[in-house]
């Protein structure tokens, strides 16, 4: 019987650890289940029906109450990932900024950089060839986010 019992709860530690500790991983979520499984079919081979129908009640009555516990619980909050992402996306003003435009690369363009064109840093690419900062530029497309330059000799 002791046998039974620490598979069943050794399966509900592996499913506790499953959904809040290792999501996705499944691996201790199947043997979880493998576990929690082999020790109800061992009750109900060895002890008879009866025996079999009280484990998986009590079985089914811990996992509910495990479950409740470990949501409630704060030891999970210093497990869990609580950090913000925070930061925004450079937009290059459209208006202001026009194919033809002259500027300086501030950083080397390996092919994507930062360049200044009409007092404004962007975000530049220069498909195809590296530039070095400091050197000469003209714009050739304008996106949303970003220009396309090429090195002015």
């Amino acid at each position: 019987m002791t046998i039974i019992i620490l598979l069943i709860l050794t399966g509900l530690l592996l499913l506790v650890l499953e959904f809040f500790v290792f999501p996705g991983i499944t691996i201790s979520g199947i043997g979880g289940v493998l576990m929690i499984t082999a020790g109800i079919y061992m009750s109900y081979s060895l002890y008879g029906s009866a025996t079999g129908h009280i484990m998986l009640a009590i079985t089914l009555v811990a996992a509910l109450l495990t479950l409740l516990m470990a949501l409630r619980s704060k030891t999970w909050n210093k497990l869990m990932l609580k950090t913000e992402l925070t930061g925004n996306i450079e937009t290059v003003d459209e208006s202001t900024m026009q194919p033809g435009d002259k500027g300086i690369t501030v950083t080397r363009l390996n092919p994507i950089g930062k360049a200044r064109i009409n007092n404004q840093d962007v975000e530049a690419r220069c498909p195809g060839q590296f530039v070095d900062p400091q050197q000469n530029v003209e714009v050739v497309k304008v996106f949303k986010t970003y220009v396309i330059v090429k090195p002015i000799n």
